[in-house]
């Protein structure tokens, strides 16, 4: 029994891919970390700066139309979604985190347009700091890396 001739996946060959990076405001001393982590490993691939734009967003709920907008014909190959919305007292944090992934993946489904999702959903402070550059590595970085394979993949899946 044959197994299937090639499996795709993607490359991670980024040197000639624009990308977007949509990063909230809100809880800024956790994002910026994400998006330092982001805009590093997109150098690490080669991408050039001026292949790269920051869109900067009040917080996470708004960044869904932040992340429509920029996959929207802006000619960019992925966008990468930074953020933080950390569980306080009241269920705030459900709705603002729900809605964001939610609408983060229904902009992919309707554009085509791959997004690394790096939106941290913590339960406090100390476990996003670990996620943004801690102990548990830089999500912002992994955002980036799969933003990188996500559009190699549909640029080899449509070729």
């Amino acid at each position: 029994m044959a197994g299937p001739s090639k499996t795709p996946q993607g490359e991670r060959t980024a040197v000639s891919l624009r990308f977007a990076v949509v990063a909230a405001h809100f809880n800024a001393h956790v994002v910026d970390r994400l998006l330092d982590g982001a805009l590093r490993m997109l150098a690490e691939e080669g991408v050039h700066a001026d292949n790269v734009d920051v869109i900067r967003v009040p917080g996470a709920f708004e960044i869904p139309m932040a992340v429509k907008r920029a996959a929207a014909g802006r000619g960019y190959d992925a966008v990468i979604a930074l953020g933080a919305v950390i569980r306080g007292e009241t269920p705030h944090f459900d709705y603002v985190a729900g809605e964001c992934v939610r609408g983060v993946m229904q902009v992919m489904l309707d554009t085509g347009v791959p997004v690394g999702f790096g939106v941290l959903t913590c339960d406090t402070l100390e476990q996003a700091q670990a996620r943004a550059g801690g102990a548990a590595g830089n999500k912002g970085a992994d955002a980036a890396r799969a933003a990188i394979e996500m559009a190699g993949l549909l640029q080899r899946l449509v070729n």
